[in-house]
């Protein structure tokens, strides 16, 4: 029977962990601290903001948060991000994407301070991630790596396919998974919208990541016998619902289930772990500011 992997259910327990480390550096005067930026009044970005506050307030992290109007100069943003910078209570934080089209987020990026760039998207952290010696890992990819453990997956010696590119989860997760780590030594094939035969590279894997936010891109007849399915992708279509519509993976659950030996489901998959180990990098951050040695799962 395939087994369906809980991402809620593991990213409870590690929030659950993460209290302990969060109590150790608040008796020692340090209550980790966490902000989020909004610029502008993105729908989805505004609800995932409060999700992340929500979180925060479940652990004991401190919340913080900044709006920026969405028709100000880029140099207003850069202005919130070095307060950000300089405030000792906020020991990481993020600046929600999409930002406005006259805003270049590279260049937002480049000013968050990497000590507090618990996304892990600095040009100073992604050269860390990439010579081994990470600061913080990118929560998605780090996300996906605690549900392959939690399944129980062995990832040394794997062959495993990537399907999607991005910074934010298909190069920093290639990386991970390639390093001589214990929840690393894989092989790892990195497919595109340019990838020729896809589906022979997926049938071949022992473990495929969707990530190329296509809707059900990837089917059964894509996934060899007894592989490990990890769906990042998060889609809205049309349906026949209350709401008018219903999310999907980028793959499609009901005939790559029949395949698989373990998969994720969209939603309570991946996404859920995202959040988790937003929590966890910002944790990381308070220990290494403040100089406290705490216990992380």
């Amino acid at each position: 029977m395939t087994e369906i992997i809980d991402g809620n259910a593991v990213a409870s327990e590690i929030r659950e962990d993460l209290t302990d480390a969060i109590e150790t550096l608040a008796d020692a005067g340090a209550r980790p601290g966490l902000a989020t930026v909004l610029m502008g009044d993105d729908p989805a970005s505004e609800t995932y903001v409060n999700m992340k506050q929500r979180d925060c307030e479940e652990v004991g992290i401190e919340s913080y948060h900044v709006d920026v109007d969405g028709d100000a100069s880029p140099e207003t943003l850069y202005d919130e991000i070095a307060a950000l910078n300089e405030n000792d209570d906020v020991h990481g934080y993020i600046v929600q994407a999409p930002v406005p089209d006259h805003v270049d987020y590279r260049e937002v990026i480049r000013r968050v301070d990497p000590a507090k760039d618990v996304d892990g998207f600095h040009p100073e952290n992604v050269g860390r991630l990439v010579a081994g010696d990470a600061r913080f890992r990118p929560c998605t990819p780090h996300g996906v790596q605690k549900l392959l453990e939690s399944a129980g997956v062995e990832i040394e010696g794997t062959d495993v396919t990537i399907v999607g590119r991005s910074d934010i989860v298909g190069k920093p997760l290639a990386n991970l998974l390639i390093q001589k780590a214990d929840d690393g030594n894989a092989t790892v094939t990195v497919c595109h919208s340019r990838t020729d035969d896809l589906a022979e590279k997926t049938r071949s894997a022992d473990i495929v990541v969707a990530a190329v936010g296509v809707p059900e891109l990837i089917d059964g007849s894509m996934i060899g016998d007894d592989a490990v399915v990890i769906d990042v992708g998060v889609n809205r279509v049309d349906a026949d619902t209350e709401k008018g519509y219903e999310l999907v993976g980028d793959v499609e659950f009901e005939t790559a289930k029949e395949q698989a030996s373990a998969i994720t489901p969209v939603p309570g998959g991946v996404g859920p772990m995202t959040r988790a180990m937003l929590l966890y990098n910002t944790v990381t951050a308070a220990s290494l500011q403040e100089d406290i040695d705490v216990s992380l799962p």
